[in-house]
């Protein structure tokens, strides 16, 4: 079986799509990650962004290995270092670039073969699995993902004003609605589901229910 969930950044994607996975037993995919770990090793290895094809050429050279919510790289645990606001900044080039873009669905495919996989990003119901066997696509206000991101950072040690943050995500928002691959959209059969002033064990328990077809909890649907 596979589950897609979509969304914005800050949507809570990530906390949601580990929760979910742990309480059904699933594979969990982090893509987002992976996007993130090419342009970690393009930024390491001094690649001019101006110039698509340098970074393509190092997504085609490294390894990537997903395991639960770990991203190695080259064999490097790197899943710290691929969420720090440089990478985050740069990341935009490897999900823009149409090579990059080819070589990692492809990857995310073959990741999902064997497994019943809980798969989180910007277009997985939509263009990495299109036939997917529930979509969720998450949502929350601008204001919500700052305050989120905010407290990301400031867990790995990164101190932000939560103006500088929500600039951040209305920018990033225009991006990833506008690139011109994989850009962020909801599935027509997606079942969208908005996260403000709600826990996370709330959104997971809504999920859970429909993924196996259980009667929702009270006062969802």
């Amino acid at each position: 079986m596979i589950v897609t969930i979509d969304g914005p950044a800050g949507a809570g994607k990530s906390t949601v799509a580990k929760a979910l996975a742990r309480r059904l037993g699933f594979r969990y995919l982090d893509t987002g990650s992976m996007y993130r770990a090419v342009a970690l090793a393009g930024w390491r290895r001094g690649v001019d962004w101006q110039k698509p094809e340098q970074l393509a050429d190092v997504a085609r050279q490294v390894r990537l290995e997903v395991h639960g919510d770990r991203i190695l790289l080259d064999g490097e645990d790197v899943t710290d270092a691929v969420r720090t606001s440089e990478i985050t900044a740069v990341t935009r080039f490897s999900a823009d670039n149409p090579q990059i873009r080819q070589r990692l669905v492809e990857l995310q495919r073959r990741m999902a073969v064997r497994d019943n996989v809980i798969t989180e990003g910007r277009d997985q119901g939509t263009v990495v699995f299109p036939h997917a066997d529930f979509k969720f696509f998450l949502t929350a206000s601008p204001e919500q993902r700052a305050a989120r991101r905010q407290g990301d950072l400031a867990a790995q040690g990164e101190s932000r004003s939560l103006p500088e943050i929500l600039a951040d995500i209305n920018r990033r928002d225009l991006q990833d609605a506008t690139r011109p691959v994989g850009p962020l959209l909801r599935a027509d059969d997606a079942i969208e589901v908005n996260t403000d002033r709600k826990t996370v064990e709330e959104v997971v328990d809504f999920l859970e229910c429909l993924v196996r077809q259980s009667p929702l909890p009270p006062g969802e649907g």
